[in-house]
């Protein structure tokens, strides 16, 4: 069996020290479903870097801005929701590009059978009269 990635994970004591907050408030917050810190085996909420990340967010939200914690919850949501529609778009931009590159490849020899005459060093027709005088 393979082992997992090692990730640093934080005890509540020390999240809630580090962010000047009451315990209560970190399990407030994940009554609500604001935070979802993962569990030891003997069921200590754990905080990764990532928890932290949103702690923050949550934390510049309330203090900051003034939001309550319904509004927290819906902005929340809403930056998930264009994170996921940002990654479907540049997946989309993705596949579009290769669908041109493909299609250019294609039609270029398509192209060259149809010329009427190979074009072989053409020079422009200002340089010919030049000549020409």
């Amino acid at each position: 069996m393979a082992k997992s990635k090692s990730r640093a994970a934080y005890m509540i004591s020390s999240v809630a020290e580090q962010y000047q907050i009451h315990p209560q408030t970190l399990r407030l917050y994940e009554r609500e479903g604001l935070l979802k810190p993962s569990r030891s085996d003997g069921n200590t909420r754990l905080y990764t870097d990532e928890d932290l990340e949103r702690l923050e967010v949550i934390l510049h939200l309330t203090r900051d801005l003034g939001v309550n914690l319904a509004g927290v919850e819906i902005i929340l949501n809403m930056r998930q929701k264009m994170g996921e529609m940002q990654a479907q778009i540049q997946e989309f931009i993705s596949t579009l590009n290769r669908e041109l590159a493909a299609r250019s490849r294609l039609a270029e020899p398509a192209a060259e059978r149809n010329w009427l005459v190979p074009v072989v060093n053409a020079r422009p027709p200002a340089a010919n009269n030049r000549r020409n005088r």
